[in-house]
């Protein structure tokens, strides 16, 4: 009963610890971990640990006493057997010359062999001090003790074959972990501070983007962009930590982001994709998933997306039914969902990934007008497909080949006829 209850014990925690260790991985564990290996682990090896290794564990404490029973009755009817066991130990001991069952055998039934005789001999040679029932006791255990050694060392070999079981589901207790948890209210002003910042992402290839330095101030409105290949999506990516720093550093508020677990940095940003995401389910739970937010801040949310008529003329209004990936929906509504939901969380920093790169100008202009006046206070960094949506911006970077090209406001950097004058200027912004 107690090696079951400890199996199951042991069990659960190894799982939760699996569990944990794997949930608080890094990105880069998951890329270089085959998915296989990972359901392997928590399929075929927990299995292992859950059924067969307490059984065997059972089984090899049940040979174990017997043995030991075994030679304590033996030893205690035939004192004289206990000569002959140093020179029995070196037999078992020898390396194997042949293949490991047949050597295992012959030495098993050597032990047992001449563990029989000298228990017998010695009964016979003591038959004056000895009674007949306690001979015959001495003799009797020693015959099954061949059979008791086999089967002890089949299971310690089971022992040893399954534990590689525990072994595995251990391995991944050693890859890095997340950080602890952010201080509380943290970003308060929203500064960005980006230090020699850099990433790749294989470690066998080259950087992506390489010694990225700003300072971006609370509440600044700052335009990312360059051709396509410069590092802009990069850059978010290293923000959000779906990919580690190479080198380099990333502070919000003074806060070194890679010293944060990645469900509390991810949690107080946020970021309206260029492929709005949405889940089979009511518009509801597309908007607050945690139902952390009342209905009337969802409506208000709503209002400002420029929304609220739409869902107010549906069925079943905030209970309306969306399909897998918001299909039932224009690509411009969904991305307005997208926005509903950032001004739901209304975090310190909003980041801006080409948002409005797959819709209609009317909807540019909805979304861009809601983030001037909603996000009034808030850092806001956009990753630009129209130049024209960050002319009025507070400061604009562009990226090139990876680096930083240009970082000033628009005004000067078309003064300055660089990079960015260029690019404004093929998109015939003047």
């Amino acid at each position: 009963l107690s090696m079951s209850i400890g199996g199951i014990m042991a069990s659960r925690y190894l799982h939760q610890s699996l569990l944990y260790d794997v949930l608080r991985s890094p990105m880069s564990f998951f890329e270089k971990t085959p998915s296989g290996n990972l359901v392997n682990r928590f399929a075929k090896e927990m299995d292992t640990i859950d059924s067969v290794i307490p059984n065997i564990l059972k089984m090899f404490m049940g040979s174990m006493f017997n043995v030991l029973g075994s030679c304590l009755i033996i030893l205690f009817a035939t004192p004289l057997v206990a000569i002959i066991i140093p020179f029995l130990g070196p037999s078992c001991s020898s390396a194997p010359s042949a293949p490991l069952n047949w050597w295992l055998a012959i030495r098993l039934e050597f032990v047992g062999n001449c563990i029989v005789s000298f228990a017998a001999l010695f009964a016979v040679m003591a038959r004056d001090q000895l009674s007949p029932g306690i001979m015959g006791l001495s003799i009797s255990y020693a015959l099954q003790l061949t059979t008791s050694l086999t089967w002890l060392v089949r299971m310690s070999s089971d022992v040893e074959t399954n534990i590689v079981a525990v072994e595995k589901v251990k391995e991944y207790s050693s890859t890095g972990k997340e950080p602890p948890t952010v201080p509380p209210g943290w970003p308060t002003q929203g500064c960005i501070d980006i230090q020699g910042f850099g990433l790749r992402y294989r470690h066998d290839l080259d950087l992506a983007i390489r010694d990225i330095t700003i300072t971006i101030n609370g509440g600044e409105k700052v335009g990312i962009v360059g051709r396509t290949g410069a590092g802009k999506s990069s850059l978010t990516l290293g923000l959000f930590r779906i990919i580690e720093a190479a080198e380099g550093q990333i502070f919000i508020d003074g806060v070194d982001i890679a010293k944060l677990g990645l469900h509390e940095l991810r949690s107080r940003i946020t970021i309206i994709p260029q492929d709005p995401v949405l889940f089979s389910g009511s518009l509801r739970m597309n908007l607050d998933p945690f139902d952390s937010y009342s209905d009337e801040e969802i409506w208000r949310a709503l209002e400002f997306s420029h929304l609220k008529n739409f869902v107010s003329g549906l069925t079943n209004k905030l209970g309306h039914e969306c399909s897998e990936g918001g299909e039932n929906l224009s690509v411009g509504q969904r991305q307005l969902l997208c926005l509903a939901r950032a001004l739901l969380r209304k975090t310190k920093v909003l980041v801006l990934d080409e948002a409005t790169a797959a819709v209609d100008m009317e909807t540019d202009n909805l979304i861009q007008s809601t983030i001037r006046s909603q996000f009034e206070d808030c850092t806001v960094l956009t990753i630009a497909h129209r130049l024209k949506t960050i002319m009025d911006y507070t400061r604009v970077l562009v990226l090139d080949k990876g680096q930083m090209a240009e970082f000033d406001s628009p005004s000067n950097l078309i003064a300055s006829r660089g990079l960015f004058y260029k690019m404004a200027k093929d998109a015939g912004l003047f």
